[in-house]
């Protein structure tokens, strides 16, 4: 059947069936190569220059098109400027045929992924204010894709090119701010009446952790103690603290001293010369940054904070600037500034959507935890470390229950009381218990018993299987597998699978390797696919790949866990198929767990109590409750 455009009107319904069907078989590779062999290719990119088809072939023909490339036999680099040129039109176009536009922003972003000279000219055909109407319409595809489009933009930008990535930019001559972008995303996507997307919410993700990491030179960098600006600010931090006497009619040596006691108070460790506490990095300026916000911004607040701590005892006060400086690198450290964007997470916060400058606010509430918790503990100088372990999961949990705004993050973090302190507390304790000498030879005696339960549940684990996904050139993970060992541990069953398939039968999975047969295995960039992927291979991806080798090694079956948990299941259940130990921290974890459970019962005193063949009866609550002691009090 011809492809060309005949003008017949029953050719055209011909035309449209077979550009769909090419669409459905151009995902098979061995059809795919032998097509563009003949420059099949060649005559759906005139089709789509040409333009003069309906919009149901158009999608077909794209739809074929975007299959075909995505085998990587092709370079994008190959496509003319008019076939670029009339694919962003689509994009650009009023909406038209949703599918046309979702088909064509794939195309576009993969052109933008491929190379920077495409990036480029993509850059200079698609319009911002075309992409940012996508993601206000309803349909969940459109605006996925174009989130997906903006992404690739952004990351492919170079540092001269942000201009065009506004997305992470608060320049106030563009049209379009920062802040309005997040309007958005935060009402179209995060807001909307339909669930977030696993890639929407890799993609927000992405945008979240670009925009973030602009934070980073400041976070990297120490603070200068010849910079007239960064002396300046510190000494405005203590007079914003402190209302001081005129300080030009003291001498230099009176003036010096009132300097290092109010520096003192302030919470610095050199009072004489407190820049020295700003040298470390992470957090370095950014630690600054933050303080002269909180002072600045909430000047109350912070006057208060610090003048609070001064009047108590030296043991008791909390240090302002060490909290501070430590509050900001447990910050980075939860919102990963720093860190490249993965490509597996879509852990966003829906907060730093609605809020501009997202570290500071928070540096601003969390900064005042701190002081309440402080209280609450009692803490002296020597808990310093304890009670920023409270804080820290204080942050943690709050945000993983995804507040949408800062009052609601306020409010939840505020709720949180000191509780979580004792259990630390207990557990403490319970692990000086344990590192005595008799529980630790105990401890030696039970692990071979031990180790052998977690090689039996790791081969358990394998029987049932496991769903992992293909990457592809493109790096999508669209494709399922399922994998399993049969019950006699003999043959690891394997094939491809749909989506909603759950644990299929074994008998369904075609392929199979005998367990005999299995050589070796890999993990992280040792693996065969790992190596073959020439791009900048993410670390988390690293950490989830392993391979094994059969057959003489002249084969392998490749794997990408779901999960670090996945990966260490499997991982060990394969090296005990393998007569190798297991080595993962997923082991080490759950041994040392079984240890102290059996530990615990082996230690009990048990020796002449008697066991009752049936439970006691349960005892009359008491009269009244007046010997509970009540926390609220000692809260407030």
């Amino acid at each position: 059947v011809s492809l060309q455009p005949t003008g017949s009107h029953s050719d055209s319904g011909v035309r449209c069936d077979s550009l769909k069907e090419l669409a459905s078989v151009s995902t098979d590779v061995t059809f795919a190569q032998e097509f563009i062999s003949r420059n099949g290719h060649l005559l759906l990119v005139k089709i789509v220059e040409d333009s003069k088809e309906s919009n149901v072939i158009m999608t077909h023909t794209l739809t074929g098109f975007m299959e075909l490339m995505d085998h990587g036999i092709v370079s994008w680099e190959n496509l003319s400027s008019v076939f670029i040129k009339k694919i962003a039109s689509f994009v650009n176009a009023k909406p038209t045929d949703a599918s046309i536009q979702q088909v064509s922003l794939d195309i576009l972003e993969s052109m933008v992924l491929s190379s920077y000279g495409l990036f480029l000219q993509v850059k200079q055909e698609v319009t911002m204010e075309r992409l940012i109407a996508h993601l206000q319409v309803t349909n969940q595809q459109i605006q996925t894709k174009a989130m997906a489009l903006l992404m690739a933009l952004l990351q492919t930008a170079g540092d001269s090119d942000r201009q065009f990535a506004v997305v992470c930019e608060c320049d106030e001559t563009n049209t379009l701010t920062l802040l309005k972008k997040r309007v958005y995303l935060l009402q179209n996507i995060i807001h909307s009446s339909g669930s977030v997307q696993d890639e929407m919410a890799h993609y927000l993700y992405v945008l979240q952790s670009v925009t973030l990491n602009h934070l980073e030179p400041r976070m990297r960098t120490s603070l200068d103690c010849y910079s007239q600006e960064q002396r300046e600010i510190l000494h405005g931090l203590r007079q914003a603290a402190f209302e001081t006497e005129s300080e030009n009619s003291l001498s230099h040596e009176r003036r010096r001293s009132l300097c290092a006691k109010e520096f003192k108070k302030l919470g610095f460790s050199n009072n004489s010369n407190p820049g020295q506490d700003l040298v470390r990095t992470p957090p370095g300026l950014l630690a600054l940054d933050t303080m002269f916000y909180f002072a600045s911004r909430y000047p109350d607040a912070y006057s208060r904070f610090v003048l609070e701590n001064s009047s108590r005892e030296d043991k008791h006060e909390c240090p302002f600037a060490r909290s501070s400086i430590q509050l900001t690198l447990i910050l980075c450290e939860i919102l990963r500034i720093g860190e490249p964007p993965s490509e597996t997470r879509s852990d966003y916060h829906p907060i730093f959507f609605s809020q501009d400058r997202l570290l500071e606010e928070l540096f601003c509430i969390c900064i005042q935890l701190l002081n309440k918790t402080w209280k609450e503990m009692r803490a002296t100088q020597e808990d310093f470390d304890k009670v920023m372990q409270v804080v820290r999961e204080q942050i943690t949990r709050t945000l993983s229950s995804k507040p949408t705004s800062l009052e609601l993050f306020k409010n939840k973090v505020n709720a949180l009381n000191y509780s979580e302190i004792l259990k630390l507390r207990q557990t403490e304790r319970l692990h000086q218990e344990e590192t005595l000498a008799p529980p630790v030879e105990l401890k030696e005696r039970l692990k071979p018993e031990l180790l052998e339960l977690i090689r039996q549940q790791r081969l358990n684990r394998l029987c049932q299987g496991t769903m992992f996904k293909k990457i592809s050139s493109r790096r999508r993970q669209d494709k399922l597998w399922y994998c399993r060992l049969s019950p006699n541990h003999k043959m690891l069953h394997y094939g491809d699978v749909e989506e909603d398939t759950d644990n299929p039968p074994i008998e369904t999975l075609q392929k199979k390797i005998p367990v005999a047969d299995i050589k070796g295995l890999l993990t992280g960039k040792d693996c065969a696919h790992m190596k073959e992927n020439k791009g900048k291979q993410n670390k988390e991806v690293l950490d989830l790949a392993f391979s094994i080798t059969y057959d003489v090694e002249e084969y392998s079956l490749n794997f990408i866990a779901p999960s670090r948990t996945d990966f260490c299941l499997w991982t060990d259940g394969l090296s005990v198929l393998l007569g190798r130990e297991m080595s993962s921290e997923s082991m080490r974890s759950e041994l040392e767990i079984l240890l102290s459970m059996e530990i615990k019962l082996r230690l009990l005193d048990l020796e002449n109590v008697p066991i009752p063949d049936s439970a006691p009866t349960v005892p009359k609550p008491p009269s009244n409750y007046n010997f509970c002691y009540d926390f609220s009090q000692t809260e407030q």
